[in-house]
């Protein structure tokens, strides 16, 4: 069985759509590829023939155990590419993602070996990443909540971006947000804004945006939000 570039990006969006929360059926891959519905169906045809997917009565898509294995070699590429990028190269942050899209197809399992020696997996990508799975309920259970979700008056730190928006990315660099940031909820708007104070000067945010962006309330803001009915976790 071949591994083409394309069945490792299919495989890998699939894995990203998971870690970001959502069912991932055909048009989830057309809109994460930026493809048409015709190649999608192609390409899932050729996935389950080849043992890489399963399909479910409802239309979901998910990754068998050969499929994950690629999925998760891929990820992990991209995330010590980014790394490497950044603090070996110097590259701004905002840049990487694109770039390591890239180069993660054609890095040998020799030199992953090298960067892995060299820059291991306990810290963040660029962005505030982890190199794993990192579903939103994983993320709002280590205490973490979108940035839109700040309530008014309160300071939180900018933990992690949604990276595959590079005009996001640059957008928010602009407007000092980036991970490390200290970010102060001033308002929420009745246009779907958000205002902010970044650095002593205020701005004004999208909520469509901020939701984007996950944060963690400074301590004395960080009380447990209630749980909610039928959840069984907090969120």
């Amino acid at each position: 069985m071949k591994i083409t570039v394309s069945k490792e990006n299919y495989l890998k969006a699939i894995a990203e759509a998971e870690s970001e929360g959502e069912p991932v059926i055909p048009a989830t891959l057309a809109r994460w590829l930026n493809v048409s519905a015709p190649a999608v169906t192609m390409a899932i045809k050729r996935l389950k023939r080849d043992a890489l997917i399963r399909t479910g009565r409802d239309g979901t898509i998910s990754l068998a155990p050969a499929g994950r294995d690629i999925a998760n070699r891929l990820l992990h590429r991209h995330y010590l590419i980014e790394r490497m990028l950044t603090e070996v190269f110097g590259m701004e942050w905002y840049k990487v993602h694109e770039e390591a899209e890239q180069l993660e197809h054609a890095v040998s399992a020799d030199f992953e070996r090298r960067l892995f020696e060299k820059l291991g997996t306990s810290e963040a990508c660029p962005h505030g990443n982890r190199v794993e799975g990192d579903t939103p309920q994983d993320r709002r259970d280590r205490g973490l909540r979108p940035l839109d979700e700040a309530p008014a008056e309160t300071e939180a730190v900018v933990v992690s971006v949604f990276e595959r928006d590079r005009r996001l990315l640059e957008y928010l660099h602009g407007l000092g947000i980036q991970p490390g940031a200290v970010v102060r909820m001033l308002a929420c708007n009745y246009d779907e804004t958000l205002t902010l104070l970044i650095a002593g000067k205020p701005i004004q945010l999208g909520k469509a945006a901020a939701a984007k962006i996950w944060i963690e309330l400074a301590p004395e803001f960080n009380a447990p939000e209630p749980v909610q009915a039928g959840s069984g976790s907090t969120q």
